[in-house]
């Protein structure tokens, strides 16, 4: 995937605050960002933090056969990785044009300076020596990985130790660290990589570039040198010609910035070499700022516990008495049953729509029939309802009980099912007697 390229407004935004001596982060001309290191629970182990830019960088060692041109040395191999982590224009499985740029500064600044005795890495001339390799991987990309890289090789290779050896004869004996003490690398003086940004062919300088800085720069400037003000290695690139007032106020501003990162890495080493004598806790964990989101640990604040029971008792004292609860007394509606509250509606008698309209249309054939017992009997229907006998009259196989009593609306009560002979009987009867008397008439 190719980098976003700028667009011409930030490219000539970018421009016009370094003219007017200003930058995206607030830095002055001159000014490095912070830079923290933190180191892992094994020796070698670190991470190193430009602003925004992290670094991992990871020693390793193991005996191997030495170079026939270099029996009694050593072998350093260093090895960066740019990952699409990092970045999405870093293309993975393929070395870029600034990676092998990278690479080999790298091997410049460090194996070439003679800042690790080589000579010391050897356990039997021309059999056994010790091979150490540094592995660089680039988490984040901001800007200046060539300064980032440098420090973290140096610091790990400063934390790293490794195994203990004896020789007796042929035999090489390798020790566990339970065994013995691991040993430290040999190291005389810390390159580290300085690099200046110039713009509008030279006129303007800036020290430790970011990201969109490096986009719009017209050259850039390395020079890796150690707190004694020696220059290791110096490369200059993109094509511009920087004047020799230029690369000597270069140079005395490396030393400077050079001897800060320095004093700050033998601080940090210090005090990682404590916690461990100690018997601390160390680690990557560790150094996570505590009271964030990302943060899996807390600072635990002391509980007094003396006077909860006093505490206790003045909130007790202060607080409001609970509302009374009013408890609803029981309904009695039939013997056997009770109901607490008032509840909702029955819904168990009300009749569905089909049943309401059988009854309407059995209402008018009910009032007929009534009529004519009341014709043909002579009888009071008053005296009818007097009786303990109720009146069955019905069309359906659920049975209607009507109970007439004098002045009062008549009460539907659902009985039981009758049988249907017995309906059809009763319901002939007055039809027969209505016959007869219209012939008589």
């Amino acid at each position: 995937m190719k980098e976003t390229p700028l667009s011409n407004c930030e490219r000539r935004f970018l421009l016009r605050a370094i003219e007017e001596k200003k930058r995206l982060d607030g830095r002055q001309t001159y000014d490095y960002r912070n830079i923290k290191i933190s180191f892992g629970t094994d020796y070698g182990c670190c991470i190193v933090e430009l602003g925004k830019t992290r670094v991992l960088g990871q020693v390793s060692c193991e005996l191997v056969s030495p170079k026939l041109n270099r029996a009694t040395e050593g072998i350093l191999f260093f090895n960066l990785e740019l990952s699409q982590m990092a970045a999405p224009a870093f293309e993975p499985g393929r070395q870029s044009d600034l990676l092998v740029k990278l690479n080999r500064l790298l091997e410049r600044c460090l194996r070439n300076s003679k800042c690790i005795d080589t000579e010391s890495l050897c356990v039997v001339a021309g059999e056994k020596v010790w091979q150490i390799r540094v592995d660089l991987h680039l988490l984040n990309h901001d800007g200046n990985i060539i300064d980032a890289a440098s420090i973290a090789a140096i610091v790990a290779l400063c934390h790293f130790r490794r195994p203990d050896v004896s020789v007796q004869g042929d035999e090489v004996t390798l020790y566990t660290p339970e065994e013995r003490d691991p040993v430290p690398l040999s190291i005389h003086h810390m390159p580290i990589c300085v690099s200046f940004a110039f713009f509008q062919q030279g006129t303007y300088l800036l020290v430790d570039p970011n990201e969109r800085e490096e986009r719009v720069m017209d050259g850039l400037l390395v020079i890796a040198m150690n707190k004694h003000r020696e220059i290791c290695t110096i490369q200059s690139s993109g094509g511009i010609m920087l004047l020799k007032d230029q690369v000597l106020r270069c140079s005395k501003i490396a030393g400077v910035k050079v001897a800060e990162i320095t004093e700050l890495i033998q601080k940090a080493l210090e005090n990682d070499q404590k916690v461990r004598k100690e018997g601390g806790k160390f680690g990557f964990a560790e150094s996570i700022a505590n009271q964030r989101i990302t943060a899996f640990k807390m600072e635990k604040a002391p509980v007094d516990t003396s006077d909860v029971g006093e505490k206790a008792e003045e909130i007790i004292a202060e607080a409001e008495p609970p509302s009374e609860v009013s408890v609803s007394n029981p309904v009695l509606w039939t013997p056997g049953t009770a109901q607490i509250g008032e509840g909702i509606e029955n819904s168990w008698g009300d009749l569905e729509d089909s049943e309401k309209e059988d009854e309407d249309e059995g209402g008018s054939d009910e009032a007929i029939i009534l009529d004519n017992v009341k014709m043909d009997t002579g009888v009071d229907i008053s005296n009818i309802g007097s009786q303990d006998a109720p009146i069955v009259l019905s069309d359906s196989e659920e049975e209607e009980m009507i109970i007439l009593e004098p002045d009062k609306s008549p009460k539907k009560i659902r009985t039981q099912t009758i049988g249907v002979k017995q309906e059809k009987a009763a319901s002939k009867k007055p039809m027969k007697k209505r016959k007869k008397k219209r012939a008589v008439n």
